[in-house]
């Protein structure tokens, strides 16, 4: 049987290059400085984050994947037949093949992914495993309504998956408003399956966010080398320092960009001044009690049906419905 993969398709809602100067101007011009955490995922921004996801201390990865190594044929019994599986920010999609695996006649596989090379491979990568399979990738940012293709055939169910810990560098508001988009994109009767980090011992969080090997501290200062490629701005690398910290009165790990002394940035035809220790803020990851997460669901008019967790309770996978 051919392989059924279509062309790779941009939805045009993705941010452009010529949106990130005014991204950036916008951001820094707010006190504290702040800039969207998209901002890291270029091609080499994608490739340090499947080598954060491999360090030893960043226990998120291998956390869903002993999940998915034990429930992934229960999940797929619960998601039933003939499912069209729309997964946003795929990635690499290691636990998308896992679920595959057990699905019952899926109808189509549709990636979503803001990075076009990281997509083409994961397509790639697909087409290879699931030659039987329709797959539709679609480049787009997925926090923006999406043009969804036809798929081959009418699916029984949308279901729409949001693995790894994604939903948590969203603050609640934006969290709430991004899982009512996705309530209207599934349609009557669809899902959605979404990867929640659990709250936990906070050196354990914390050491996850600040890795030995220091890869995540290149992952965040190659923020400043995107800035400087596609704007034309001067940032000094060796001048800014990563710092990532849990709040837990906020439940959540805040990741900074540190000035490390007094200087100037070029921004446009504008100079940024950032003082030194001055902190620009660039992610939050926000970490949940089930009992909290079932709250957030509810204030997008959904609610928890089922509920997975690793066998250290670490990170749980959590399919929503209509309320």
């Amino acid at each position: 049987m051919n392989t059924q993969v279509c062309e790779l398709r941009d939805d045009d809602r993705r941010p452009p290059a010529s949106d990130v100067l005014q991204v950036v101007q916008r951001g820094l011009g707010m006190r504290p400085k702040r800039l969207p955490s998209w901002l890291f995922y270029d091609e080499r921004g994608s490739q340090l984050f499947e080598e954060i996801c491999a360090q030893p201390e960043y226990y998120l990865t291998r956390a869903e994947i002993d999940l998915m190594n034990v429930h992934a044929a229960e999940i797929a019994q619960v998601l039933g037949p003939d499912v069209r599986l729309i997964e946003y920010g795929s990635g690499s999609a290691i636990k998308t093949r896992m679920l595959l695996e057990q699905l019952t006649t899926p109808v189509s596989y549709m990636p979503v992914e803001i990075s076009p090379e990281p997509l083409r491979e994961s397509v790639e990568q697909f087409g290879r495993l699931f030659p039987g399979l329709a797959i539709q990738p679609l480049c787009a940012d997925f926090t923006r309504p999406l043009r969804l293709p036809i798929p081959p055939r009418a699916p029984r169910r949308n279901v729409l998956y949001f693995p790894g810990s994604t939903i948590g560098n969203f603050e609640a508001r934006d969290a709430i408003d991004l899982l009512r988009k996705m309530r209207n994109e599934m349609g009557e009767g669809g899902g959605i399956l979404v990867g929640v980090d659990l709250k936990k011992d906070s050196a354990a969080i914390e050491a996850a966010y600040n890795d030995k090997a220091g890869v995540t501290a290149e992952f965040t200062l190659n923020m400043l080398t995107r800035i400087n490629r596609e704007i034309g701005s001067d940032f000094d690398l060796s001048a800014f320092r990563h710092r990532a910290r849990y709040n837990p009165m906020a439940g959540r790990i805040e990741t900074y960009i540190v000035s490390t002394r007094e200087q100037q940035v070029r921004v446009g035809r504008a100079r940024v001044t950032f003082g030194e220790e001055e902190a620009m803020q660039v992610e939050y990851s926000c970490k949940y009690s089930l009992e909290d997460f079932a709250t957030l669901a509810t204030h997008a008019g959904l609610r928890v049906q089922d509920a997975w967790m690793d066998p250290q309770r670490q990170f749980s996978v959590q399919f929503l419905v209509r309320a």
